[in-house]
């Protein structure tokens, strides 16, 4: 069941519509897969790397960090126009050999890997290449077509008009079976089609290195067959593609052209499909009859015949610097590579369109997004109104109410409590999601890390203004508080700068712990802002070796804003009802003094509470920048 792709110089490539190649098969049957006109330019990718070693860190600020290396000072080439699979059983270092190849990876990397002979300069070929990952990174609420668009204007100069934009996005998803789902939102696709999509994502630019982490992950034979299929035309037109592949069937597996497999993170064969055979002969290990060869050298990699004969196949491709097994090991050593220069060029920016493009696409995208979002939008908005009714019947009429000055007292660090929580543990839950998203996208240089920071800044703040007018405009009414336009900016005020305060601070843990982490952290680490905020223990009878701890709670300056907004300005004396005996807090100056609240403080603590927005802010951005670093 082996096939072969025609050669694509045998193809007629008309000027316009799509290029047809023909898949032949043993049997002599056909199928027609077709490939877009965006063949690469002439300058081809050879890939050679020489005594390639990564060392891992395990380990964290608890415990002991040790190192293990990876892979073992490995060689290898893979040249243009082939389709290459990285093969091995798990743990073997597939995935962490595709990293270092990439550039993903930069840390505890030795050796050297080159392009077309000279030393890789990583910005110049990231530019030129493109990952993608294992999962699926999509953006679920958008359509098929909105994520080709946003792609096409940030991985696009800006020169390129928006109807040549259109036919380019066009081309790739009639190329790749993808029209009939261009307005069907990501969430709705098939695996098979997520997994086409992120391909169709990366090819808008045109790349002439493709890198893919398992492209068959998850898929069934039929779906697995056209994936293969599609990258074996994309390389046959020039470019280099590599895939890791875990355990391909006989079919999948003589798809590719190059095979390099990898057992305990160095090469025991490279070389072409069609000569695994004989390379199994050669080293005196034959494969039996009727047996699939991928299935064989993973048994022999996974040591079921004994580590000696891992030894030996290590020995004999001489741990991958061994070119005698590929398909045309003389044309390859031989080949000519032209247009080097554009490898060369380490200057410039990564990404193809100016940073304030970069943050008009990304708004429009976050628009989007914050328009179709159940849980960040509308469940968000209908949160805030139900508990402000809950709350507002709850203490109904309690602001004017001098018997009911504590339980008003009460009810205005519920109203911090709920700001704080709602939003800080939404971000907790849902950022981790995006954060994957964002990794792959900036790795392929869709954008810069400071715009789509912006962009997220920025398209929240009307969301959270929009919520916070709702929630205090609905209690502020229910519970009677004063009806003085001051009272209720300073009241607003207070409540929608810990609304942007707590979401920094959840963004910043958000960025950094996964879901699980985060969620334990975030409420954790709030409680000591609520015991340094003066609720239930004074900050007048805070031991003095504690009372640093209220400077740094931001809860102290909001919950001192909002007192301050309704028992501060010298409000009069409050009525009581005829049967209270006993009124003591009518006076609101005494409330002000047993909670040690000083009234002339407001413009203070709104300069607190800005200043803990921009620190978490800032360093929430630190956070991000340094993810994105430490995951490579």
């Amino acid at each position: 069941m082996e096939a072969v792709l025609m050669e694509a110089s045998s193809v007629e490539q008309p000027k316009q519509g799509v290029i047809i190649s023909e898949l032949v098969t043993k049997n002599g049957t056909k199928s027609e897969i077709s490939a877009f006109n965006m063949v690469p330019s002439n300058a081809l990718v050879d890939i050679k790397f020489e005594n390639v070693t990564f060392t891992a860190t395990e380990g964290s600020l608890l415990r002991t960090k040790t190192k293990k290396r990876i892979l073992h000072e490995v060689n290898g080439r893979f040249p243009s126009g082939q389709l290459i699979a990285i093969m091995g059983p798990s743990g073997a270092g597939k995935s962490t050999l595709l990293n270092v190849l990439s550039g993903y990876s930069i840390k505890g990397v030795g050796g050297k890997v080159l392009i077309n002979g000279n030393p890789r300069k990583l910005k110049a070929f990231r530019r030129l290449s493109c990952y993608i990952t294992q999962d699926d990174r999509l953006q679920p609420l958008l359509t098929v077509g909105e994520n080709m668009q946003i792609a096409a204007d940030l991985k696009l100069p800006s020169s390129t008009g928006q109807k040549q934009k259109t036919a380019i996005i066009d081309e790739i998803l009639s190329t790749l079976g993808l029209s009939h789902t261009k307005d069907t939102k990501t969430m709705g696709l098939s695996g098979g089609q997520k997994k086409r999509l992120s391909i169709a994502l990366e090819l808008v630019n045109n790349p002439l290195v493709m890198f893919l982490d398992e492209p068959t992950t998850g898929l069934d034979s039929s779906s697995c067959k056209q994936c293969l299929e599609l990258l074996k035309v994309l390389a046959r037109q020039g470019r280099t593609i590599v895939c890791t592949i875990h355990q391909p069937s006989a079919t999948l597996f003589q798809m590719f052209d190059q095979v390099y497999v990898l057992a305990g993170g160095k090469c025991l064969y490279q070389g072409g499909t069609e000569n695994m055979i004989p390379f199994f002969e050669d080293v005196q290990f034959p494969c039996p009859k009727f047996h699939n060869p991928a299935d064989y050298v993973i048994e022999l990699a996974c040591g079921e015949y004994g580590t000696d004969k891992i030894d030996k196949m290590v020995e004999t491709s001489q741990n991958g610097d061994s070119l005698k097994y590929f398909q045309d090991s003389e044309k390859i050593l031989k080949t000519g590579f032209t247009d080097s220069a554009i490898f060369e060029d380490d200057s410039g920016n990564l990404q193809a369109t100016s940073k304030l493009n970069q943050l008009k696409v990304l708004l429009r995208r976050c628009y989007i997004k914050a328009k179709r979002d159940q849980t960040l939008t509308y469940m968000r908005i209908i949160v805030n109104v139900l508990t402000s009714l809950m709350l507002g019947i709850l203490y109904y009429n309690a602001g004017t109410d001098g018997s009911k000055v504590l339980n008003n007292y009460n009810l205005l660090f519920s109203i911090l409590m709920h700001h704080t929580f709602s939003t800080m543990m939404l971000t907790i839950l849902t950022f981790p999601t995006e954060m994957s998203i964002l990794i792959k996208e900036h790795f392929n240089r869709w954008y810069s890390l400071k715009m789509y920071y912006a962009s997220v800044t920025l398209i929240d703040i009307p969301i959270s203004v929009l919520c916070c007018s709702l929630f205090t405009s609905i209690i502020y009414y229910m519970t009677a508080q004063p009806f003085e336009i001051n009272r209720f900016t300073m009241f607003f005020v207070s409540s929608l700068l810990v609304v942007f305060v707590a979401q920094s601070f959840g963004l910043m843990i958000g960025a950094y712990f996964n879901v699980v982490d985060g969620t334990f952290l975030g409420p954790t680490l709030t409680v000591p802002m609520m015991m340094f905020a003066g609720f239930g223990v004074s900050i007048k009878d805070l031991p003095v070796y504690l009372r640093w701890g209220s400077y740094i709670s931001y809860l102290r300056f909001a919950l001192e804003g909002i007192v301050g907004a309704i028992y501060g300005l010298d409000r009069e004396v409050l009525k009581c009802p005829e049967n209270e005996i006993i009124c003591y807090y009518k006076y609101p100056a005494k409330l002000l003094a047993d909670v040690a609240v000083k009234t002339d403080q407001f413009s203070n603590d709104v300069i607190a509470l800005v200043l803990f927005w921009f620190v978490f802010r800032t360093l929430s951005f630190v956070v991000l920048k340094y993810k994105l670093h430490s995951v490579r």
